[in-house]
Parts: structure tokens; C-alpha cells; sequence
């Protein structure tokens, strides 16, 4: 452990902090993380603790979520301009010119979206739970924002209209077919893992498709000892170090969410040391937005 880790660590006791943190931060992040997982995961501990300070290693909208869930703590994300393109790319306008066109729908939106769009938004979703979510919401027609890839993935599984929006994520988007192709080709004997922010041609070449959390699962419990893994550079060096037996490749070039990498350990320290950035809403967005999460964290 490094120096500059220790006084993380000595710093979050002192002033009773808790450091939630995603799986595709940087190693280095991850090792000192207090509780390390996908979006829903860390959604649920940030709705339970019992820290003073969360100090959020992710982008925008999840330590946005982190605040909504728990309204009296004091959330700080290291660095403030660690945003999601994603959730960039709908706007609660967009979604109210949609539910104003189709009047029956209900608003599923990934938790991949800033927090206006949660207050417009009848449930909210991860990938791990959207399927059930689609599945069990009252109403046959659905406005799915802002993942058109995860949408068409829970298409399979639904017997429902789903109205879609354009968005993606530029990290999942850029898997390629020929590249997965070509990885499959070079190790026949490897199981492929891709997520459901891929292409659907991408999914469709998957052994299994699953969130981050699934697929270390997965991983873990699997007899296969070789996996190509369609997701982000820090999962696939979360999976190797907690399965050192086994070996994990990327599904082609290797595939970086620059927004993630730009938390370091030293913004952490100094997020912690000088309370920064901490995240501010309108009581009228947390209290709306609230309702949508509160929905999400019922599908577990």
C-alpha cells in the first residue's frame, strides 16, 4: 500500500467517511474502496450508511444518486467535471416532450442519467435489474432512456412497446463485432462476457451478457478458466486480481472511460482533505427523483 493510500484511509476515519467506488476506476482506487460494485450496488450502500462524508469514485450521476438517497449526508465527487456523455445525451425536456406524445407510457430511465431526468422519470433502472423492472411496471407501452442498447436488450425478454432513445455509451458502442469475432478466434476455448450497453450484434455473439456485478459472479463461480470480457479496462483488472487462477482479455483493444480515470488518488485525498466537491440539488429534484430510485432499489 502507498503512502498517499494510507492517508486516505487515516483521513476517512478521522472524519467519519465512507469511499463508494465503481468498478471502472483506477486499481489503485479500487483497493482502498470501501465498498466496490456496479451502479446498483452502490446505490444501495450509499442509501444505508451511516458515514458522515460519501465520497463518491465515479462520475456525475452516480454521486448525484448518492445524495438523493441520502439527502443529509454530505456527498463529494473528486473531481467536478467527471461526467457521463451518456446521461448527457437526454434531458428531462426531452423526456416530457415524449411523455406528452405517448400520454400511456411510463419513463423507465437508466441510472445512467442526471438527476432532472430521475425526477421526470417513473422508475429508474441498472442494468442488472432492467429486465425485471420492464417486466413488472404497470403499463405495456415504455419510454426507455437514455440506452438504446440496453433497451434492446431488455426488448428480448418483453412483450411490451418500447419506445426508445438514441443514446449509448461511447465506451461499450466502440466493441466491434470483427474485433469480438477475432478475439473468439484467437481463443476458442474462452467464454465471452459482454455487457448489455453493447450492440445488439455484439450481445448476440455473447456466451452471456450481464451487468459488472454478474459477470464477476459469474467469473467467480464458473469452471472455465479463460474469459474475453466486453466492458471496461477496471473491471476486467478487478476480475483478474480476485481470480488469479484465471485469465481475463479484452473483447478487442482495450477500452478506457476516460471520464472514470480522470478521479486519481490525489483528488481523492484532496476531495476528502478540503470537502471537495460536494453535490448540491433543488429539494424539489431530490424529492422527485427520490421516488424513481426508491422504485429501482425495490428489484434487487
Amino acid at each position: 500500500m502507498t503512502e498517499l493510500q494510507e492517508k486516505i484511509i487515516k483521513l476517512k476515519k478521522d472524519k467519519n467517511a465512507v469511499l463508494l467506488v465503481h468498478n471502472y476506476q483506477r486499481t489503485e482506487i479500487q483497493e482502498i474502496a470501501d465498498y466496490l460494485g456496479d451502479s446498483l450496488g452502490l446505490a444501495k450502500e450509499a442509501a444505508k450508511t451511516d458515514a458522515d462524508i460519501i465520497v463518491f469514485c465515479g462520475v456525475m450521476f452516480m454521486a448525484e444518486t448518492a445524495k438523493i438517497l441520502s439527502p443529509k449526508k454530505t456527498v463529494l465527487l473528486p473531481e467536478n467535471d467527471a461526467g457521463c456523455p451518456m446521461a448527457n445525451m437526454v434531458t428531462a425536456n426531452d423526456v416530457i416532450k415524449l411523455k406528452n406524445q405517448h400520454p400511456d407510457a411510463k419513463v423507465v430511465s437508466y441510472v445512467n442519467t442526471n438527476a432532472d431526468v430521475k425526477a421526470v422519470t417513473d422508475v429508474c433502472c441498472t442494468s442488472s435489474n432492467a429486465v425485471e423492472v420492464v417486466k413488472n411496471i404497470d403499463s405495456d407501452k415504455i419510454i426507455f432512456t437514455p440506452d438504446q442498447n440496453l433497451a434492446s436488450w431488455v426488448q428480448r425478454f418483453v412483450d411490451k412497446e418500447i419506445i426508445v432513445w438514441d443514446g449509448f455509451c461511447y465506451v461499450h458502442d466502440k466493441i466491434s463485432v470483427e474485433e469480438v469475432i477475432q478475439a473468439k478466434e484467437n481463443m476458442p476455448d474462452a467464454m465471452l462476457l459482454i455487457h448489455p450497453e453493447c450492440k445488439k450484434e455484439v450481445a448476440d455473439l455473447a456466451d452471456r451478457v450481464g451487468s459488472t456485478s454478474d459477470m464477476i459472479r459469474f467469473a467467480k463461480e464458473s469452471d472455465t478458466k479463460r474469459f474475453i470480457v466486453g466492458t471496461e479496462l477496471g473491471l476486467i483488472e478487478r476480475l483478474q486480481r480476485e481470480n488469479p487462477e484465471k485469465e481475463f482479455y479484452s473483447a478487442g483493444t482495450v477500452k478506457i472511460c476516460q471520464n472514470m480515470k480522470k478521479i486519481t488518488l490525489d483528488s481523492v485525498y484532496n476531495s476528502l482533505f478540503f470537502n471537495k466537491y460536494e453535490i448540491v440539488l433543488p429539494d424539489r429534484i431530490m424529492k422527485s427523483a427520490k421516488k424513481s430510485l426508491d422504485e429501482m432499489l425495490k428489484y434487487q
